[in-house]
Formats: structure tokens, C-alpha cells, sequence
């Protein structure tokens, strides 16, 4: 099996898988002042500390209570950063919420929603992977409540200059929130929530060779004291108040050790991956193929490539066949048959977009893999082609 579809999902590592059977024995309900909830407790916050060094460096030594919010994916850290923020003040003045024209449906759906209340949302293009500044400039001539924008797109690999949108959006509205969708960019390029400029931080486990069902929102001192998020899932009050339901401590643990095993070795990966996405681009042009390169700085695991007349559902079936898995796009967005909203903003046409393939490396791809997907690629070019 050759699996390229990291982006997707990764597969869990053995640190990640040790620490889930440490904590597997362990049942106690981390609320329990009994002593295996104190177990349980102590196992939670030493995967909170883990992921908070991770996140924000030395820096997250430093994290006050509530600023790690465990929640059960990425989506629902972005979901509560998105409407814990904006419904946090009921009587908020300003209405404009600005984004980007190629958001993950976490956030783009998000917004649909709180357009139909009310909101005024204003999406930045990002054509060839770049940030129109412009675009922003114009959207900041009136007051801004929020301002959310995701770090590395997740189908194309760009990475966006997030925190130079950020601080624009401070210097024109300092009242305005920043929150950024860094579940492509964790562990994958360099950052911390301080030098992004970012007031909330979206980052997910089963991205980075930990379990699903675990994420985290990381939240800023400043906007935790003046109380600009509120819970959106009323309960018992767990994770300081902001997100209420028993914790998912075993794969809260299995979140902790990945994101310190993936810490240790951040520099080793980063480098290996971008070999690999290097190596793959010259040899997907060699065969004559359209590599969407963004034309601004890329993470180093993502290349989206167009094919000729072949769309790329067929080609899936069969590079599958052949044991070699990549994606067609996001797959939160697999079972829709609309044109990706990302490529068509990155300027392909509709057309072109249905056949464009995500390959997307992890830590454990080599160049076995690689050239296992060249190989599949070529020959279903020579054979689909020919059929069609």
C-alpha cells in the first residue's frame, strides 16, 4: 500500500498508539476527585501541555486555564471560535466578518450561516494561492468583528501570509478578533499563535499522525479576560467553562504524544516532505502535467495536480486498484459533484478542476512511494487516455 493522502488523514504513530493504551487503562473520569479521576485528570493535562509546547514553543509553558480548548475535531474548534466570538457580544457594533474565497466548509459554512443573521461576510480572493492585500484593504474600510482565514489551504498547499492579514486587521480594528485555521499548517510549517498576530488557533490531531476525535482551540489571554468567547455547547463546564462534555482522554493522549513526537522531529519531517513534494513536481512535469504551483510560499506536503482528459474520479480508481491512494480533493467536501470553490478561486476552470488530484505526503512517505505513484500515473494516463 502506497498512501498519499495525508491531508486526509495520517496514519496514527507509535507514540500516539502507546500513549491510547496507557490511557486506556485509566477509565476514570477526568472530573472525578476520586483518585482514578485524578489519574485521569493528570493524564489529560500532561496531553494538554504537550500539545500547548507544540503549538506556542516555550511559550506554552505559560498557557493560563482555558487558553487550550480540547474540543473533538477541528471543525468544532473552528465552529466555536467562529460563534463563541461573534454572538459573544449580543449588541457587537460592527457586522463585517472578511475570509478568503477557498476556506475549508468548516469555516465557509460557518459564515453562510451567520450571513443569513445578519453578518456582512467579505471573501478575499486568493488566486494562484496569493492573498489579494488589496482586496483586504478595501474590506477594512468598515469595522471589523472578525477576521478568520485558514494558514496552508488544504488542496492546494499554499501558505497564505496570514499574519501580515492579521496585522492590518489589528492596526485598522485593535476590538477585532484574528482566528486562524492552522490544521494544515500544524507541524507541518513553522509558527506560534504570537507570531501569527492570531487571537484564536485552530489545530487538529488526526493530521499530524495522532487519533480522531480530538482537536484543540487555542485562545489568547486577552480575549479569554474580556470575555470575547463564550461557550456555544452548554453543560457541565468542563475545559474551563468554554466547552462542555466529558473529555475524550484517550485520544486527548494519543493528541499529546503525536504532537510531541511530531515537535521533536518537526525540522527532520519538514525537510523530508518538502524533498519529496520537490521530487514530485519535476517528475509529474517530466510526464507533461499541470502542477498548480501557487505562486506565493507552499507548505511541504501538498501538490495538486491537473490531468488531460482524464477526470479525476477515474484516475482514483485506478491508482486504487494499484494499492496507491491520493484524493480529488478535501474530503470533507468528497460527496459534493460541485467544482472545488478552492480551484476555481485558485483560477482553474470548472473542467479542469474535476480533474485535479491532492497527493499529500507524510512523515512516514519515502521515495518507494513516490515512485510507486508515478508509475500507477503514467500508466493510467497511457490507458485512460487511449479509452477515452
Amino acid at each position: 500500500m502506497f498512501y498519499l493522502d495525508n491531508s486526509a488523514t495520517t496514519p496514527l504513530c507509535r507514540e500516539a498508539i502507546e500513549a491510547m493504551e496507557k490511557a486506556m487503562q485509566t477509565y476514570g473520569n477526568p472530573s472525578s476527585v476520586h483518585t482514578l479521576g485524578v489519574e485521569a485528570h493528570t493524564m489529560l493535562e500532561n496531553a494538554r501541555s504537550q500539545v500547548a509546547a507544540a503549538l506556542c514553543g516555550r511559550a506554552g509553558a505559560m498557557l493560563k486555564p482555558g487558553q487550550l480548548i480540547f474540543t473533538s475535531c477541528g471543525t468544532e474548534a473552528t465552529s466555536l471560535a467562529i460563534f463563541g466570538s461573534t454572538y459573544a457580544k449580543t449588541r457587537r457594533t460592527a457586522k463585517r466578518i472578511v475570509t478568503t474565497d477557498s476556506e475549508h466548509p468548516s469555516v465557509e459554512n460557518a459564515l453562510a450561516f451567520l450571513a443569513k443573521d445578519g453578518f456582512d461576510v467579505v471573501h478575499i480572493p486568493t488566486k494562484n494561492g496569493v492573498l489579494d492585500m488589496d482586496a483586504l484593504h478595501a474590506a477594512l474600510s468598515q469595522p471589523v468583528a472578525l477576521c478568520t482565514m485558514m494558514l496552508v489551504n488544504n488542496e492546494t498547499g499554499a501558505r497564505y501570509a496570514t499574519e501580515d492579514v492579521f496585522a492590518a486587521v489589528h492596526k485598522a480594528y485593535p476590538e477585532a478578533l484574528c482566528h486562524c485555521d492552522a490544521v494544515q499548517g500544524f507541524l507541518k510549517v513553522p509558527f506560534t499563535p504570537a507570531t501569527l498576530g492570531a487571537d484564536m488557533v485552530t489545530i487538529s490531531s488526526h493530521k499530524i499522525h495522532g487519533p480522531k476525535g480530538a482537536g484543540a482551540l487555542y485562545v489568547s489571554a486577552d480575549v479569554l479576560k474580556t470575555k470575547h468567547l463564550i461557550p456555544t455547547m452548554p453543560g457541565g463546564g468542563q475545559e474551563n467553562g468554554l466547552r462542555s462534555g466529558t473529555e475524550n482522554t484517550i485520544c486527548l493522549c494519543g493528541f499529546g504524544a503525536a504532537a510531541a513526537k511530531g515537535a521533536a522531529s518537526f525540522k527532520t519531517d519538514e525537510a523530508n516532505m518538502r524533498a519529496l513534494r520537490t521530487d514530485c513536481i519535476a517528475r509529474l512535469r517530466e510526464m507533461g502535467l499541470q502542477v498548480n504551483e501557487p505562486a506565493g510560499m507552499t507548505a511541504p506536503h501538498v501538490v495538486s495536480v491537473t490531468l488531460p482528459n482524464v477526470k479525476s474520479e477515474t484516475m482514483l480508481h485506478h491508482l486504487s486498484s494499484a494499492g496507491v491512494f491520493v484524493s480529488a480533493g478535501s474530503a470533507c467536501s468528497s460527496h459534493h459533484r460541485e467544482p472545488s470553490r478552492t480551484l476555481l478561486a485558485f483560477g482553474l476552470s470548472p473542467a479542469q478542476a474535476d480533474s485535479t488530484l491532492r497527493i499529500s505526503f507524510g512523515t512516514q512517505n519515502t521515495a518507494a512511494d513516490l515512485d510507486a505513484l508515478c508509475t500507477s500515473l503514467h500508466a493510467g494516463l497511457e490507458r485512460l487516455v487511449k479509452i477515452r
